[in-house]
């Protein structure tokens, strides 16, 4: 949530504001804001196209020193001078600056002009943050590159420093062979993805967020080809028939068999969490909202960006028996890893630890009941159009979708009427809504008699509907 209230911290993380970042020295307009993929506008995001779009263009035609909007440097100075805009424009509206005399006369008038205010600026800031994000993918993937290079590069100078004592063997040169085609093979993909996170594309999630199954299984799946790729070096430039032996037989079951387990186990853990997050959300049995962008923290935490015990377990176990295998597979080239049955049953108590975790989270938005908002000096009374309305629940902000251009949609249905739930400023966030409890007045459309209550979350969605009497 993007604001204070008692029992309900605030998450400032996202401001909208509204005056465009400093450009070139051309009077031009800035193009169009881009849209993230799975975006509500349906417009194409980071994860369509190449990577030699726009913003790689502008990326490599620019001034590093450039903060144009149009540029990926420039688009987080942009997105970051729309926050403090719009933080200096909540705090000024809470204060009661800036606001028209034509309807400060009115409380209900005056909280509207501000909900509307902050509505178009949060859409302002939602559409500098897609922005942003599109230029960091465009940089991203060639970040990722730099890693895996630097990877191998590491690999190549470990070899030599322990060859002085050793000396250089046929392992070796297959080792740094297996690291060249890995690193060749990445690139590619890198490349082909490059506008959806490089190499990081196929564990990132479809909520953009880096997701913990898929990157534990994509470990696995390295370590296992790596392993592959050394023993078919070896065997390339295998001289003898007794050396071939060895090392096809290297390739036993019964040798690599806790690996196969492993291996089998996470990509099957990544396959079912996948489908067990999907029909939650398509059931609204989970709320979920897409992140501004993948962060390396997400592989340990929540969508709230706290820490995550199923998560983090999951990480380091499996963290810990991947050094353990390479360290293996170092010292017996000529074999996969024979990873113990011990530790590999450790892994697969830590993978269903991860599996039931994602049973277990999530729920529902509820409304417990909806009562008629009573200030200071009025008089008790039933429910009548014109009045505001206090619905109390749990659940209306969920963790992923509490920045205020999400608040922003937060949806009531008062019998056939749609009513957007206002957003009320304090300094430093907002009093309304809150996780827990949201005032909306009850528009004149509303006839009197028996009207359901439901809403429409801020991750949208639907919660139960409760019934009100509205007086005439």
């Amino acid at each position: 949530m993007a604001g204070r209230e008692a029992g309900n911290p605030a998450d400032d993380t996202s401001g909208a504001g509204v005056p465009p970042a400093p450009g070139h020295p051309t009077d031009e307009a800035p193009p169009p804001v881009p849209h993230q993929a799975g975006s509500p506008e349906g417009k194409p995001g980071p994860g369509d196209g190449k990577p030699g779009g726009e913003a790689e263009q502008a990326d490599a035609t620019h001034p590093h020193t450039c903060t144009c909007p149009v540029c990926p440097r420039g688009t987080r100075a942009a997105h970051r001078e729309a926050q403090a805009a719009f933080r200096a424009r909540r705090d000024a509206l809470a204060a009661g600056e800036g606001l028209p005399a034509a309807v400060s006369y009115s409380a209900g008038a005056s909280r509207q002009w501000i909900s509307d205010e902050l509505t178009q600026a949060a859409r302002e800031v939602g559409a500098r943050a897609r922005a942003e994000a599109e230029g960091w993918y465009v940089l991203l993937w060639r970040r990722t590159l730099y890693v895996v290079w630097g990877t191998v590069a590491a690999l190549f100078l470990g070899q030599v420093a322990t060859a002085f004592t050793a000396g250089w063997t046929a392992a070796r040169t297959a080792g740094l062979l297996a690291a060249l085609l890995g690193g060749g093979l990445l690139t590619g993909a890198a490349r082909l993805h490059g506008r959806r996170g490089g190499v990081l594309a196929p564990v990132i999630g479809e909520d953009n967020r880096l997701s913990t199954s898929r990157a534990v299984a994509a470990l696995w799946v390295l370590l296992t080809a790596y392993a592959v790729l050394v023993l078919a070096g070896r065997l390339a430039f295998a001289s003898g028939d007794g050396e071939r032996d060895t090392l096809i037989a290297g390739l036993d079951l019964a040798r690599g068999a806790g690996l196969v387990t492993v291996l089998a186990v996470t990509c099957a853990v990544a396959v079912v969490v996948r489908r067990v997050v999907a029909v939650r959300v398509q059931g609204q049995r989970l709320q979920k909202a897409q992140a501004p962008r993948p962060r390396a923290a997400d592989l340990l935490t929540d969508d709230s960006g706290r820490a995550h015990f199923a998560d983090t377990q999951y990480v380091l176990v499996s963290a810990v028996a991947v050094v353990y295998a390479l360290v293996r597979l170092a010292r017996r080239p000529d074999q996969l890893p024979d990873l113990p049955w011990g530790l590999a049953l450790l892994v697969l108590v830590s993978a269903a630890t991860y599996l039931a975790s994602k049973y277990a989270e999530g729920s529902r938005p509820v409304i417990h009941a909806v009562v008629r908002a009573r200030e200071a000096g009025d008089l008790d009374g039933p429910i009548r159009t014109g009045d505001d309305i206090e619905i109390r629940g749990a659940g209306f902000l969920p963790p992923s979708a509490r920045t205020p251009d999400r608040l922003a949609r937060m949806v009531v249905r008062i019998g056939a009427v749609h009513v957007h739930v206002p957003l009320v400023p304090v300094p430093g966030g907002f009093t309304n809504p809150s996780d827990t409890t949201l005032i909306v007045p009850v528009p004149v459309e509303v006839e009197p008699g028996k009207a359901e209550v439901q809403l429409v979350s801020a991750a949208g969605v639907e919660t139960n509907k409760v019934t009100i009497e509205v007086g005439d």
